[in-house]
Formats: structure tokens, sequence, C-alpha cells
């Protein structure tokens, strides 16, 4: 028993190669687009050569995990800490200020000092930081 079969055309397009071309056209476009973005453009300070021969006293504002304060390694209430860098200002504009927060400590207290520096025009003020494990 012989079996025919028939060849009839085909009445439909196969369009799954012509969409995988798409998909690739699509993943190429959006990585060169995205390549081709730029960052912002920052202009860091660059070390000078010279040494510094100011010596300027840093105040270092120690935030203890309990909440109270430590100047220098002296405690110390928030208006007295206020009052301190106050008159560290009306001495030099430029004093530095440093705020070390314990890990434990909440981080409202570290904000009221951010605040209150700012509040006072310190411009120099840092966070002193540690890496984990040291």
């Amino acid at each position: 028993m012989k079996v025919e079969t028939e060849t009839k055309p085909y009445d439909t397009i196969n369009v799954t190669p012509m969409l995988d071309l798409a998909y690739v056209l699509l993943v190429i476009f959006i990585i060169m687009t995205t390549a081709s973005v730029q960052g912002m453009k920052i202009n860091l300070p660059k070390p000078s050569n010279k040494p510094s021969t100011v010596q300027k006293e840093v105040r270092i504002v120690q935030i203890l995990p309990d909440g109270n304060l430590l100047l220098n390694g002296a405690a110390i209430t928030l208006p007295e800490l206020e009052q301190r860098l106050t008159a560290a200002i009306a001495k030099d504009k430029d004093a530095p200020v440093m705020i070390k927060g314990d890990p434990q400590a909440h981080y409202v207290k570290v904000v009221e000092i951010i605040d209150m520096a700012g509040r006072l025009g310190i411009g120099n003020v840092g966070l002193i930081t540690a890496r984990i494990g040291t």
C-alpha cells in the first residue's frame, strides 16, 4: 500500500526567525544607547605637593550608643556643644569638626549634630568611618 503525500503550498509565513532578528536588534539598540550615556562630570580636588604648615585643631564629636556626646573625649551636653562650636568658629571660621557615631547610636543624634553644624555655618564637617572588622 502506497501512501500518497500531498505537497501543498504553504499558505502562512513563519515569522519566528523575523521576530528573533527583531529582538536581537532591540537588545543591541538598548545596549548601544545606554553605553553612550555619560555620567556627571565632577571636578575632584587635587592634592597639593607642598605640605601644609597650618595646623588646625580638629574637634571630634563622638556619639555614644546611649545618646551621650563626647567632645574630644570629654562628656558634653548638646547646648554646651553648640556653645563650644560657636566659640571655635568665632576664633577660626574654617575649624574642622568630625562626627563619629557609634553603630549602635540612634541616627537622629548624628543628624542633629550635622544640622547644628550647618546652622552655625561650619563648612568643614566630616564623618569618621571605620572599615568593617577593624
